[in-house]
């Protein structure tokens, strides 16, 4: 078997392979929340927050529809030829973003650092719009596709800076 053939998609089950491409990254992306748990309670609970932060259970929806719709966009990018020297690097650029988004989880509550949160999420945000642009390289509706979480992140590293500001 041709080693290509491990990393491509099946066609033939393109709805199968999109509902693993968004479980995958739904699963990936409820793992930082194991870091979350770790922070909640006393800790954040008594951190001064800015009045825009928003209620504790607006973030679960939120993080499960851009998880969604990362899921749909990495799909989109998986199902290119993988051969080629954009997808992979899309494809690179989708995992690094990843592995920070997963890693402000730990510097913020894990950690209880929200400086070490703001630092981190700085190179998230950086990352995102370099994962933006691979994938514009490859497919413009996947990267579209990450416009909501780029908002978002931006949206939480204000809020981040804010925390640290205040406490």
């Amino acid at each position: 078997m041709d080693a290509r053939h491990l990393w491509t998609l099946p066609d033939r089950r393109p709805r199968t392979s999109l509902l693993a491409s968004v479980l995958a990254c739904e699963f990936v992306g409820a793992s930082g929340s194991v870091f979350t748990v770790m922070g909640l309670g006393a800790w954040y609970d008594d951190l001064a927050k800015p009045w825009f932060n928003p209620p504790s259970w607006v973030f679960g929806p939120v993080w499960t529809l851009l998880f969604a719709l990362m899921g749909v966009a990495l799909w989109l990018v998986w199902r290119a030829d993988v051969t080629t020297r954009p997808v992979r690097i899309a494809l690179l650029a989708f995992a690094g973003q990843f592995v920070l988004n997963i890693a402000w989880s730990a510097a913020f509550f894990g950690a209880k650092s929200p400086v070490l949160g703001l630092l981190v999420i700085t190179a998230l945000w950086l990352a995102i719009v370099g994962t933006i642009v691979a994938f514009d390289r490859v497919d413009r509706r996947a990267a579209l596709l990450l416009v909501p979480y780029l908002a978002w992140v931006s949206f939480a590293a204000v809020l981040n800076a804010s925390l640290w500001w205040l406490n």
